[in-house]
């Protein structure tokens, strides 16, 4: 005993520190699309590709501008090094004096031996220092060129992306939305059938008690009631796990307590569905395949132009010292030396690599013109199909709430004969039977016709 004291007063623990931690979330289907859009893991995602694009393209436009580096070095050589070159001194020295024809102490001309030999010297300083700037300037590239063009349409894609992935996280968070929403709806006639039960078995065991009727009858009105019971668990534990799933899909902690606070009908079902107009380009997929379209044209226009030369002007200015101590900052002479300069590189064969990819960037280009073609097809059917649905949909929801009322007219007359004496119990029992699938119909129809609703708005580009 003491243990399961102790093990309930941990559990209760537990759900009370819980409890304080969770957070209610009251949404109607518009907040969470709402909420999803600023949340959801996939659209935050897109929006860094957004961002991310955008340091790209400012890499495509850093290639424009001029490009200035620095640098400054120190060298210390503990051995200059020693170079071995021909006596030209010698050799200079001896043709001054027979040129003058001075001659020797005994009279005779100077004349130059035949071989000077070599000299060995140092050239160089052991300490040599320098610092300047390079500046360069790219005037022309055709690839660089067309990089600037494209820029817009870059970000355009990234952006058709990013419209393409909240629409379908908006279409998945309404239709599961709308599926619970629909599920509490079937709960609650559920609920009311338990209770329409309870009060049958209850006037049954009466009755029972009377002599009016059979163990039986008792029987089959509680296996009817247990059921319902377990139905009604089931659909419970799938709403559950459906709440947490857009719990999931929003974004929000598991812990956290979310309520769903719109309804449905067939009334608002029929708002704004079987329009006639539409057009391609209200489809995100559409936008995105035309954006795709325009950046292939850019792409294909840069292989083009990569036949040209590039231009590139360029610069430097630099001063060097040379010491035999480390006392460059004492005074002493620094040398300039500066240089411009413009470069022009010509591409003249590459093994027709550049060939191969301006035939690439057309197949591309050409594959991307099919899938526009192709989405057109695709939306052409998704329309048709839709209104299909959706007429059908709205037909079936109205016939199943007809059939729904009808079945609870004639409960309502059954259980009122049963009451008077007049009915059987086999009698209610069909009745209500027929009442409980009159009711999972219309709900399956009520279901089946907000989801064709969403499908076929997606479908005309007006979600």
């Amino acid at each position: 005993m003491k243990k399961t004291s102790v093990l309930l007063m941990l559990l209760f623990i537990n759900y009370w520190a819980s409890a304080q931690n969770q957070k209610v979330n009251e949404f109607s289907a518009q907040q969470a699309v709402d909420f999803a859009m600023k949340n959801a893991i996939q659209v935050r995602n897109a929006m860094l590709d957004l961002k991310i694009q955008k340091q790209v393209n400012n890499e495509v436009m850093a290639a424009a501008l001029p490009r200035i580096s620095g640098s400054s070095s120190v060298n210390h050589f503990p051995n200059v090094a020693v170079q071995s070159f021909p006596n030209f001194i010698a050799q200079a020295t001896y043709g001054v004096l027979e040129h003058e024809g001075v001659k020797d102490g005994n009279g005779n001309p100077i004349i130059a031996p035949g071989d000077f030999g070599f000299v060995q010297a140092k050239f160089g300083t052991s300490y040599n220092a320098n610092a300047g700037i390079d500046v360069s300037q790219l005037i022309f590239d055709g690839q660089v060129f067309i990089g600037l063009q494209a820029i817009k349409s870059t970000i355009a894609f990234s952006r058709n992306q990013l419209e393409v992935t909240k629409e379908m996280i908006k279409v998945n968070v309404l239709k599961i939305y709308y599926q619970l929403v629909v599920g509490e709806k079937q709960l609650t006639s559920i609920d009311a059938n338990i209770s329409r039960f309870e009060k049958l078995l209850a006037d049954t065991k009466e009755i029972y008690k009377n002599g009016f009727a059979e163990k039986l009858d008792v029987d089959k009105v509680s296996v009817q009631l247990n059921n319902l019971k377990t139905e009604k668990i089931k659909i419970r534990n799938q709403l559950d796990a459906g709440n947490d799933g857009l719990k999931f899909l929003l974004n929000l902690p598991q812990n956290d307590k979310l309520i769903l606070t719109d309804s449905i009908s067939p009334e608002l079902i029929k708002e704004d569905v079987l329009s006639d107009s539409f057009r391609y380009t209200d489809r995100k997929e559409y936008q995105l395949l035309l954006t795709a379209k325009k950046l292939g044209q850019y792409n294909v226009k840069r292989y083009q132009l990569s036949y040209l030369p590039t231009i590139a002007a360029y610069g430097n200015y630099y001063t060097t010292a040379q010491r035999n101590e480390f006392n460059f900052f004492n005074d002493g002479h620094w040398f300039a030396s500066s240089l411009i300069g413009v470069k022009l590189s010509m591409p003249l064969f590459e093994g027709f690599a550049k060939k191969s990819r301006v035939d690439k960037a057309k197949l591309e280009l050409e594959k991307t013109k099919n899938s526009i073609e192709n989405m057109k097809a695709s939306i052409d059917y998704d329309v048709a199909q839709s209104k299909l649905k959706i007429t059908a949909s709205l037909i079936t929801v109205d016939n199943q709430l007809g059939n729904m009322e009808l079945a609870e007219k004639v409960y309502n007359t059954t259980k009122l004969k049963y009451e008077q004496g007049l009915g059987s119990n086999q009698e209610i029992y069909n009745a209500q039977t027929e009442l409980k699938v009159a009711q999972n119909n219309y709900y399956g129809a009520l279901y089946d016709a907000i989801i064709a609703k969403i499908d076929f708005l997606k479908a005309i580009g007006k979600l």
